[in-house]
This record gives C-alpha cells, structure tokens and sequence, in this order.
C-alpha cells in the first residue's frame, strides 16, 4: 500500500511540474505577442517578425499562401509601407491551447485570437480587422510561429 501512496504523489508532482511548466510556456507565448505589438506599433517589421521561426519552411496564409521567412517578411514590408499604413495593432481574445506530445513533454501550441489596426492609411494591405490562429514550435531559440493564418 505504500509504495501505491508512493506512486500516486509521484504522479501527483510530475503533473504539477507540468501543469506549472505550461502555464510558462503559455505565459511566454503571450509575452512575445505582446513584445510582437510593441514592435508594430513602433514600425519596426523586423523586430514584429523576430517571434516567427526563422526558416524556408516558416508559413503565412492570408490572401496569398507565402513560405519561408524571407519571403513572409518581404510581404509585410510591401503590404505596410510607412508607419501610417501600419497604424496601431491590437489583439484580443487569445487562447493559447498546449499540445503535449504522446510523451507528456509540451512542444507545441495553437493561438487562436483577432486583430485590430486603428491606421489612417492603408496600402497593398486592406483588412484592419480580422482572425488568425498560429502554429508554435518550442525549440532552441524558446517559442516560434511555424504557420500563421491570418483572414
């Protein structure tokens, strides 16, 4: 009997570890978002696309499907050409979901949320408001967007 009690806090603790282990990630998803904000708000496209996986494999779908970083990159770039077409970017009503693997060990997640831009121009780009949800991989350099659909 005691090594059944033995077993069953053992259990007990590891899925309090993970518990805790995923309210930071979820934390450090929402963090880089908001960091993500900061830089558009700023005009700073690169710093915006610093929470995106650097890699030809890195997705974006919105009107056009793009892929890799590069390229995902250049689009905003020609989308949101002065700070006045980029305006002020909000988001609202965020879910982060984690996805732990077979394993237990949390390395991906899914955001699901809108946007806003309160902007006094537009050009190439024309939505101000819309919905997106984001595939994000832990990896060595912390949590990264891998797909990004945006309508």
């Amino acid at each position: 009997m005691k090594r059944l009690y033995a077993v069953l806090a053992l259990i007990c603790a590891v899925n309090t570890l993970r518990a805790q282990a995923a309210g930071g990630d979820e934390e450090a998803i929402r963090a880089a978002l908001t960091a993500q904000t900061v830089a558009w708000n700023r005009g700073d496209i690169p710093g915006f696309m610093l929470i995106y996986e650097n890699s030809p494999e890195t997705t974006f779908i919105g009107a056009t499907l793009r892929k890799g970083y590069g390229p995902i990159l250049e689009r905003y770039k020609t989308a949101y050409t002065t700070p006045e077409q980029m305006g002020t970017l909000t988001f609202a009503n965020l879910e982060v979901r984690m996805l732990p693997c077979s394993c237990g060990k949390v390395e991906f997640a899914v955001v699901t949320g809108n946007f806003h831009l309160e902007r006094k121009a537009k050009g190439e780009a024309k939505k101000d408001d819309g919905t997106f949800s984001l595939v994000w991989r832990k990896g060595p350099l912390g949590w990264k967007i891998l797909l990004d659909h945006t309508s």
